[in-house]
């Protein structure tokens, strides 16, 4: 089995159309006045001073793929129908993680006490998506890796809790990915601490 890939610090930019999205503005429909705009890139770019994003990922081989049951490298199975078809084509895959950092959270938690709303709002915006983003850097990041060989990673990812993939197999990745070298914890129920904590399954082709 390769070993696990951890990247301390991942530097990207707020990725301003999503955050805007996810706050409910469509550039055809919803207006914005210039202060509401000032406000807001003000509290992205505080938001964005917070968040500490760090990733780890680790590279393993399909064994089989019984369409029903994914077998790798590693002794690590998953049942799932659908992501037996998402990597039906696959010889290998990727598991992957990326969080945000606890600062970010302790943030939003403060501006929400002292009832900021629209700062809390932002921040949490701001957090999930670059979140998000980061497991965009990190897919291209190895599809540099992967291109030296003639390979690339499917341009979708699979996460735990999505379709028939159970969020019980979050445990399985965060601990394959040692996501705790990373400062996150994961709780009985399957859920990542910091809260702006995400992993993901894409295959390579």
């Amino acid at each position: 089995m390769n070993s696990v890939i951890f990247l301390e610090k991942i530097s990207i930019d707020p990725p301003r159309e999503k955050i805007y999205q996810r706050l409910g503005y469509r550039k055809k429909t919803t207006s914005i006045s210039a202060n509401q705009f000032k406000e807001t890139e003000l509290f992205i770019n505080e938001a964005s001073s917070f968040i500490s994003l760090k990733g780890t990922f680790l590279r393993l081989k399909i064994n089989q793929n019984d369409g029903k049951k994914i077998f790798l490298s590693g002794n690590l199975t998953f049942h799932s129908n659908k992501l037996s078809f998402f990597l039906r084509d696959c010889k290998e895959t990727v598991l992957m993680g990326a969080t945000a950092g606890n600062t970010i959270m302790e943030e939003i938690k403060k501006k929400t006490l002292q009832d900021d709303l629209a700062a809390a709002v932002v921040y949490d915006a701001t957090a999930s998506e670059m979140t998000d983003a980061a497991l965009d850097w990190l897919m291209e990041y190895i599809n540099r890796i992967l291109r030296r060989e003639g390979k690339y990673l499917l341009p979708r990812r699979f996460s735990a809790g999505y379709a028939d993939f159970d969020l019980e197999n979050q445990k399985t990745i965060y601990e394959t990915l040692q996501m705790e070298k990373i400062g996150v914890t994961i709780t009985p129920s399957f859920i990542l601490i910091p809260e702006k904590s995400v992993t993901a399954i894409s295959g390579i082709s």
